[in-house]
């Protein structure tokens, strides 16, 4: 075992104000990377700013083997988050991250120690304050590392980078069948927004026998259950899909209070308030009965007009969305938020039923598969966290 702060560098991010951006990248400018752009330890490159290279230092370029790391953040979720870098590249990174620069000579096996379970417990517990949750040098120095012959780390990350690399290829598999039906939508029936094709149109509560959204019962979160009746929250709706991480369960008393709010089988879930808002997805009956929040709307669509599959796709369809972003941003709120009244009065189309069954039976084939992908892709990542217990522990 080796003290961390023995075997890596700390680089910090970079200091800037809002004068020193740039609104592209230019030969005064580079690239700076936010905690946004670590994302399942990988870097991503769709929402970067560019920032003046006045304001950089050498040592604050990205180079192959650095471990770039978020420090600060308001969600403890995010601080600790890593991502290793396999490339020199042209970037810097700002205040809220810095950079694990390895002094050993297998850094692949340094960058697997950073998405382990032993980390990332380690500095959920460190870095929790009371306001926003930070890292400090001393808390990524004072972790232990095993660290056993070069050649064993090698195979190490080996088999790891093996693992990872069917992880990132079931999760591609499981974009790209997502992207096929927004696709699909799209060949079939248009632009929703401006109905193309000449459907008819309706406003949504024309279409819809409820809309409505729920409470958080007494007690609040300290009273929830392992089980009982679902509580469905806005961390459980992500876009098409329904998300069993932290499920809550209220009490039969306590579901009383949310009578008004009883889900039903197939139900389309919509958020309405916070950063997750407009994200969508219809109810998987394995959580049924169930009640809904304030976060969450249900809508409930009239069989013989609207169907569930159909309609959720469009609430998901790229022009929708933006419509239902532009709603909830359109308050001037701190907090972005969409009301029962908005939701009533969004025009949607309304092709022929027959032509909507026909799209959903393709959804349905379409979620078969991704039911395959997603089982193969829930072992691999369970096989994961074994070794990683195994390596790092």
């Amino acid at each position: 075992m080796a003290r961390l702060g023995d075997v890596i560098e700390q680089i910090r991010g970079v200091s800037y104000k809002p004068s020193d951006l740039h609104d592209n990248l230019s030969d005064n400018s580079v690239i700076l990377l936010r905690a946004n752009n670590i994302q399942n330890g990988e870097i991503v490159l769709d929402d970067v700013i560019y920032v003046s290279k006045s304001k950089v230092s050498e040592s604050q370029y990205l180079r192959r083997g650095d471990i770039l790391v978020c420090t600060s953040s308001g969600s403890k979720e995010l601080v600790g988050k890593a991502a290793f870098v396999d490339e020199d590249l042209p970037m810097v990174f700002g205040a809220f991250c810095k950079v694990v620069r390895p002094k050993i000579e297998c850094c692949k096996y340094m960058g697997h120690f950073f998405q382990s379970p032993y980390y990332r417990n380690h500095i959920s517990a460190a870095s929790a304050g009371a306001n926003i949750n930070n890292l400090r040098n001393e808390h990524i120095a004072d972790l232990s590392i095993p660290l056993p012959s070069l050649d064993e780390q090698r195979k190490i990350a080996a088999v790891l980078d093996k693992v990872s690399d069917l992880i990132a290829k079931r999760r591609q598999q499981l974009d790209k069948l997502d992207l096929l039906i927004k696709s699909r939508f799209v060949e079939i029936f248009g632009d929703p927004i401006s109905n193309t094709l000449g459907w008819e149109q309706v406003m949504l509560r024309e279409a819809t026998s409820k809309i409505g959204s729920g409470a958080t019962p007494r007690g609040g979160k300290e009273s929830y259950q392992t089980e009982g009746i679902t509580l469905i929250r806005s961390m459980n709706v992500h876009d098409g899909r329904f998300e069993y991480k932290d499920l809550a369960h209220i009490t039969d008393i306590q579901a009383a209070q949310l009578d008004n709010v009883i889900v039903e089988e197939n139900d389309v879930f919509i958020n309405i308030t916070g950063a997750s808002v407009a994200r969508s997805c219809i109810v998987p009956c394995e959580v049924l009965p169930a009640r809904v929040n304030q976060h969450v709307a249900i809508i409930r669509c009239i069989p013989n007009l609207l169907q569930p599959v159909f309609a959720n796709c469009m609430f998901l369809n790229d022009r929708f969305k933006r419509k239902l972003l532009d709603i909830g941003e359109s308050g001037g709120a701190t907090r972005q938020a969409i009301t029962k009244q908005q939701l009533e009065a969004l025009t949607v189309i309304l092709p022929p039923l027959g032509l909507q069954q026909q799209f959903a039976a393709f959804v349905e084939r379409t979620e078969k598969t991704k039911t395959t992908i997603s089982r193969s892709l829930e072992k691999l990542e369970t096989l994961k966290k074994a070794l990683m217990q195994e390596y790092f522990q």
